[in-house]
């Protein structure tokens, strides 16, 4: 059962919109390319995940702090006896493996290694699920998903997943012996409720709102809309020609100015100024009242 789906974090979200509206550093782009690729990845293993039939409790894409430490899992299993956290690697093409250490196949560059990142979640997951009062061991494994991975020289005595070994691990959860209880949701909830939205590794470059370019983000491919169709009811994507109803539209906008500004106030004349290609102040109005608590009134008023 996932009691926690996943999401896309805050930095890809910001930096999606920054990528279509500003013009993002060599290294900013090349990070944004590193979360999609993550990000890809995490939603490939969750479609196995999300097949399990077995009595787990699923937590994707969860931060914790322990000791003034940050813990990223990208997916813990909570079963009747065991805790998995699982590093999922969406790696590409020749890898191997030497003398504890991972390096493109050709290379001598050393990159971080998945395994040390895993064993850090599990020495700091230990002390915390203790502080909770749950004494269950904690197993897991990196998972490579990508199906065009391979790592040469790997270690048959290291908690891997090899892209061809997805399906039996799927199997070995499926099949392991599991009955939930109360303290499992309660275990789950309590780190549910410990996760925090804000990673401090999250990283992206200064901006104001003076140098964005302003218009609607296509929800589709992401690039910026400024054609309306249909009696200004629908909204077409130039790029991908997207189609998506303009009271669904205005509202992606403000949520975005909260994303990227979260002190300015989201008022009529905000969001107007934003979508640009909804013309109408009215329509806007219309769907902030529908859809937000409205504070003040007339030229005061703005919406939370």
């Amino acid at each position: 059962m996932i009691v926690k789906p996943r999401t896309m974090s805050k930095e890809y979200r910001i930096l999606l919109s920054l990528n279509a509206r500003m013009d993002l550093s060599p290294k900013d782009k090349k990070h944004l390319v590193y979360l999609e690729k993550g990000y890809q990845g995490e939603l490939k293993f969750d479609r196995l995940t999300m097949k399990l039939e077995n009595e787990l409790y699923i937590i994707n894409d969860l931060c914790l702090e322990q000791n003034k430490s940050f813990i990223q899992i990208d997916t813990l299993i909570i079963s009747q006896h065991t805790v998995y956290p699982y590093e999922v690697k969406n790696y590409e093409g020749d890898y191997r493996y030497e003398l504890g250490n991972f390096y493109p196949k050709l290379s001598k560059d050393e990159i971080r290694n998945p395994l040390h990142q895993l064993n850090r979640s599990k020495s700091l997951l230990r002390p915390l699920l203790k502080n909770l009062g749950f004494y269950l061991p904690i197993e897991g494994d990196v998972a490579f998903v990508n199906k065009n991975f391979t790592l040469y020289q790997a270690p048959l005595n290291e908690p891997i997943i090899h892209p061809t070994q997805l399906n039996s691990l799927m199997q070995k959860l499926n099949g392991i012996p599991s009955k939930l209880t109360n303290r499992h949701k309660m275990l789950s909830d309590q780190l549910i409720s410990l996760h925090q939205t804000d990673s401090p590794y999250t990283r992206f470059p200064p901006y104001n709102y003076g140098q964005l370019q302003k218009g609607p983000l296509c929800a589709d491919c992401h690039s910026l809309i400024s054609s309306v169709e249909d009696y200004k009811i629908i909204l077409v994507c130039d790029k991908c020609g997207h189609e998506e109803l303009v009271d669904s539209v205005v509202l992606r906008c403000a949520e975005e100015l909260v994303l990227l500004f979260p002190d300015l106030k989201i008022t009529t004349n905000l969001v107007h100024d934003w979508c640009r290609v909804v013309g109408s102040r009215k329509t806007i109005r219309r769907i902030l009242m529908q859809n937000y608590k409205s504070v003040g009134e007339r030229q005061h008023r703005y919406f939370e």
